[in-house]
């Protein structure tokens, strides 16, 4: 997952899904889901989700990039759908995030 945030991946193919994780690993959706379910305890889904907001807290450090850039730069078609789900994993707005930090 790391490689995939450190690639333009995410502004080509957009944000990541289990299957395109699994596909990478050539294994099935379900047996990726499995296993990380085994070792984290979250779904396949929470996971990849929580992988992209701790990218996402790094990059709002970034001050010369506007949220904008970071949703683009995550794969996110709309800002307004990374701000809700930054807001529902980390409780602030990552303008916000950015202030507090």
């Amino acid at each position: 997952m790391n490689s995939y945030f450190s690639s333009d991946k995410p502004q080509e193919i957009g944000l990541p899904s289990v299957a395109y994780f699994a596909e990478e690993l050539n294994l099935s959706a379900n047996y990726f889901g499995d296993l990380i379910k085994k070792e984290t305890g979250k779904s396949a889904k929470e996971y990849i989700q929580d992988k992209t907001i701790d990218v996402a807290k790094t990059k709002t450090f970034d001050s010369d990039k506007t949220v904008n850039e970071i949703a683009y730069e995550l794969g996110f078609k709309y800002r307004q759908h990374f701000t809700r789900l930054f807001k529902q994993k980390v409780g602030c707005t990552p303008n916000e995030y950015r202030f507090q930090n």
